[in-house]
């Protein structure tokens, strides 16, 4: 009966209507998902120094430990509010070992690992952003936090690195060390002592950390970046550095004695200044 065909093809159409709606909503909802990659997950937060661990160098006005408190407990509350599961190294002006802070990182199989830092320099000209990871699979995360800080942060980009710092070296899950700016720059001091910069830091660090599963792979034919992708980052490997000019240390030291034994003159010296390998 022709009634009753065109109740058949109406029915038919709503059927595919519904169907269609219901992909369409769980296309949204899977697109979402991967937006928000930082969902679930468990994040150790590190803030860097503590207690008796003041930071930064000799004399210098600003007390690292506290600028690096206020931003990880920020980055808690941004990170916990998206669903992230947070563990903090510490949550108050105590001191942790280095050991200790990998262990606890190491003790979340599925974790990230965030170290917060602010540089320091006897030049106070220098100042910018870095962020350093050790493994290849920290790169992922180093690109996508870097991204977000150094393109959020007024001061200077000076790139990811990549270089074996205790906590980054020893974590047995994908880990980063965000230096913040130098609190011995003036300009850059003034910045992370205000609230507000500090509050950006933390939300910048959250969407790094959130979007670390969108970073373009090397085999990505384009760098620029969509509201699908963030480009991998090109870093410096000072891993090499490092033991290249330990060796240069070394000769120039076995030279220097050699010249000294063959002169009865005291030699004089140049004196030049030494960094040391610290954590932040």
């Amino acid at each position: 009966m022709p009634t009753n065909s065109y109740r058949l093809r109406l029915f038919a159409a709503s059927l595919l209507i519904a169907f269609l709606e219901c992909t369409t909503f769980s296309t949204a909802q899977a697109r979402r998902a991967s937006k928000d990659s930082g969902s679930g997950a468990t994040v150790v937060i590190d803030a860097g120094h503590g207690g008796y661990d003041r930071g930064g160098i000799p004399g210098q006005r600003v007390a690292e430990k506290e600028m690096t408190l206020d931003v990880a407990q920020r980055l808690k509350k941004v990170l916990a509010a998206s669903g992230c599961r947070v563990v903090m190294t510490r949550d108050g002006d105590v001191f942790v070992p280095l050991g200790t802070r990998v262990a606890i990182a190491n003790s979340y199989s599925n974790a990230i690992f965030v170290s917060i830092h602010f540089n320091s320099a006897k030049r106070s000209g220098a100042g910018g952003i870095e962020t350093y990871f050790y493994s290849r699979e920290s790169l992922p995360l180093a690109s996508a936090i870097h991204y977000f800080v150094a393109g959020g942060a007024p001061s200077s980009n000076r790139n990811v690195r990549r270089r074996g710092y205790y906590v980054l070296r020893k974590t047995a899950v994908p880990a980063v060390l965000v230096e913040c700016g130098f609190l011995t720059n003036p300009t850059e001091a003034a910045y992370a002592q205000t609230a507000s910069y500090r509050q950006k830091l933390a939300e910048e660090i959250a969407a790094g950390v959130r979007g670390r599963n969108t970073v373009a792979s090397t085999l990505a034919t384009t760098r620029v970046a969509t509201g699908e992708n963030i480009p991998l980052q090109p870093y410096i490997d000072q891993t090499k550095v490092a033991k290249s000019e330990r060796h240069r240390s070394k000769r120039s030291h076995k030279k220097s004695t050699r010249r000294k034994k063959k002169s009865s003159k005291p030699a004089g010296s140049e004196a030049k200044a030494a960094s040391k390998d610290q954590e932040g």
